[in-house]
């Protein structure tokens, strides 16, 4: 049985929620339950969910994490749960032009839930917005690699 998605959006112009809801689909093509949820009025207990979580993010600003996502980040660092359960992905997006602080809100999303407990499945993978790739389409294909390991790794610990 496939292991539920469960795909956190911190987006600032909509840009990393429509790549969630493309990767969302394509989880779904292969048959695993995919739902996302922009980081909106999240609390810490969306952890407590099913499956494997999928951080879904652009960074904002000075390397912040987008502002429908802040709230969620503070209340992550102030109540600090014990992530240790939870097993996890991030595909950010970012844009290399600002080079000092790339794809830093999802690598501070990354290790966060690191800190936290959780386990990370591959890299933080960072979309370049200047590289003239459409996200919604490195998405789509990040997601069936990243999805292939998840499996594979419940696949020997089973």
């Amino acid at each position: 049985m496939p292991q539920p998605v469960t795909i956190l959006v911190g987006t600032m112009t909509g840009t990393a929620e429509m790549v969630a809801q493309e990767m969302a689909d394509v989880l779904q093509q292969q048959g695993h339950r995919a739902e996302v949820l922009p980081m909106d009025n999240l609390g810490p207990d969306v952890f407590g969910r099913d499956g494997v979580f999928l951080i879904c993010t652009s960074t904002y600003g000075q390397g912040d994490v987008p502002d429908n996502a802040m709230a969620f980040f503070a209340r992550l660092e102030q109540e600090r749960p014990d992530l240790s359960r939870c097993s996890f992905g991030v595909f950010g997006l970012g844009d290399r032009t600002y080079t000092d602080t790339f794809c830093f809100g999802p690598k501070r999303f990354a290790a966060l839930l690191e800190e936290l407990g959780a386990r990370r499945i591959g890299d933080v993978f960072c979309h370049d917005a200047s590289a003239g790739t459409v996200p919604e389409e490195i998405g789509a294909s990040w997601v069936v690699e990243w999805i292939a390991t998840v499996d594979a790794e419940r696949e020997s610990t089973h």
